[in-house]
């Protein structure tokens, strides 16, 4: 199915196991056409990943010839600074210190924005989803593989701040508490509930939000977890579920580009 509008800005959410694309009306926060999937390759090395890339931005600028030398958003699983990836999580180490926004750029032939994908969805969900109009601090986590992380304040994005990785109790939490753990342990929702009420209750200490959105792969069970999650800060599952990374990736490039 598709949407027949204009004006759209293309979208790009790289996983561990697949990259994610889509158009987005940046107007409603929706997706201009079904998102189209391709599998990570093996290994995730970037020239490789960039290939991918640029395959989704050649698709999408056949079907959407207004989006064909605009901007495009990436979105990457670790740490992005001035378009550099400082971090590799699930992908290659040689990602590592990398231009990815100049890779990217090359092999689309257009320019490219490059956000960390927690980050991203942080943006998008400050916009359009649960935490539009949040006047203070809305911390988004993203529970999945690891634990992602976003920091808005006011709806401006706090970058990078791979909350997963704090240590709580003398361990690190993400191993701990990630949707991932829940999986590997066989831990009961009121079981994984009470490790992340824990979690919540520090970062209620650290940053007093006035929101916390759960988003990720859980965001779409919480009918499971929510009545487990006891903390003092309202809590609201993500609004674009899986969407997310790739609206927040367009918004942040057209704003970034122009």
């Amino acid at each position: 199915m598709t949407i027949k509008a204009t004006g759209g800005v293309l979208g790009i959410d790289i996983g561990g196991s697949g990259i994610k694309g889509a158009p987005v009306d940046l107007k409603t926060g929706k997706l201009l056409s079904e998102r189209v999937r391709i599998p990570t390759p093996v290994g995730a090395k970037p020239e490789d990943v960039a290939a991918v890339v640029a395959q989704l931005a050649a698709q999408f600028s056949t079907q959407f010839p207004d989006i064909g030398s605009g901007p495009i958003g990436v979105t990457f699983p670790g740490i992005v600074r001035g378009g550099l990836t400082l971090s590799a999580a699930n992908v290659d180490h040689s990602w590592i210190g990398l231009d990815a926004d100049a890779l990217f750029t090359r092999a689309a032939g257009r320019p490219v924005t490059l956000l960390n994908d927690a980050d991203a969805a942080g943006v998008a969900e400050s916009r359009y989803g649960v935490g539009a109009g949040v006047p203070g601090v809305a911390l988004l986590l993203a529970f999945g593989t690891g634990i992602g992380s976003a920091l808005m304040n006011g709806g401006v994005l706090v970058p990078n701040t791979e909350l997963g990785h704090l240590e709580l109790a003398g361990r690190e939490v993400e191993p701990w508490a990630s949707g991932a753990a829940k999986d590997r342990e066989d831990l009961s929702w009121k079981a994984w509930g009470r490790r992340v009420t824990e979690y919540l209750e520090y970062l209620e200490r650290l940053f007093s939000p006035e929101l916390f959105i759960i988003g990720g792969g859980l965001s779409k069970k919480a009918d499971k977890w929510m009545e487990y999650l006891a903390v003092k800060t309202p809590i609201k599952p993500a609004a674009l579920q899986n969407e997310a990374g790739i609206v927040g990736a367009a918004l942040t490039a057209s704003e970034r580009k122009g």
